[in-house]
């Protein structure tokens, strides 16, 4: 698999994010309304679509708790089936809720139903009090040590060498730019600004090529290949092929975010992966002609 150009998700390529992130998302929404859903259920959202970013995966996921306690007779897979078939992301999640429920079970959900208050408590567990204070410029309410700190690295010193010796690396994220910093860093992760794009830097999001089709242009690479670890990265890259096609780009996908086994291969193959590896430590042979 030739590439000029090698582009790098963060969560679940770089760092693992199971105790942090995604820990995130079901306790925020468990301590604002004292029910959540259970981490495996995350994925869910994310094969769904539109949830790169987690706090609209926290906002719906709320959505859909606080429905369900108002009877919503939907098992969390159709739910989360019928948000991908409406478009995916928070707004088509608030639609099928909308649809979904009488209207004074709708008035009941939409009146308690309270985005800015979750990212709040997201923020102060994700970041703890001390970022939180310096990364958020607010006081927390509540005394944490912060999640972040528990993100075990996945990339190694040897793949870090490989792939910066031999191509343009590149990182698009979902992240804001201050918490891609610091995973970069603990990574050992050099990435000049102009090779990266974060939340903070598009507004678009994943799946929309904008972001990598740049990134392209940046590296003036004729050949791209975009690893990540939820269906919205590949689509990310099938869609980039078909904004600019005088380019190659090639979507691969890891199994070391939350899809995982023979089922997570058979999903990024469906979504138009060009390869699925254990872990980006498998990249330099992938890309070497050693891999699968």
């Amino acid at each position: 698999m030739n590439a000029d150009a090698v582009v790098l998700d963060v969560d679940g390529v770089l760092v693992d994010v199971a105790d942090s992130y995604r820990r995130a998302i079901v306790e925020s929404v468990s301590r604002v309304y004292g029910d959540t859903i259970e981490k495996a259920d995350i994925q869910q959202f994310k094969d769904a679509g539109g949830f790169n970013n987690d706090w609209e995966l926290t906002y719906a996921a709320a959505l859909y708790v606080l429905a369900r306690d108002e009877g919503l007779a939907l098992s969390l897979t159709s739910f989360t089936d019928r948000v991908a078939a409406t478009g995916g992301g928070v707004s088509a999640a608030e639609t099928v809720v909308l649809d979904a429920l009488g209207p004074a079970e709708r008035e009941r959900v939409m009146s308690e139903w309270n985005p800015d208050r979750l990212r709040q408590v997201f923020q102060q567990l994700y970041l703890g009090s001390d970022l939180y204070r310096d990364l958020e410029g607010a006081e927390p309410d509540t005394d944490t040590s912060g999640y972040i700190h528990d993100e075990p690295v996945i990339l190694d010193g040897e793949t870090t060498d490989a792939l910066e010796a031999r191509y343009d690396v590149g990182v698009l994220t979902g992240r804001p730019a201050a918490e891609a910093d610091i995973a970069l860093d603990r990574v050992g992760l050099d990435v000049p600004d102009d090779h990266r794009f974060t939340m903070d830097d598009w507004e678009e999001g994943k799946p929309h090529p904008r972001a990598l089709v740049t990134l392209a242009d940046r590296f003036d690479a004729d050949s791209v290949v975009f690893v990540g670890d939820t269906l919205d990265d590949i689509k990310t890259a099938v869609n980039a092929a078909a904004e600019d096609p005088d380019r190659t780009y090639r979507g691969v996908g890891v199994l070391t975010g939350g899809l995982t086994g023979d089922e997570g291969r058979r999903k990024y193959e469906r979504a138009g992966a060009t390869a699925v590896i254990d872990s980006v430590n498998d990249l330099p042979g992938l890309l070497d002609g050693d891999g699968d």
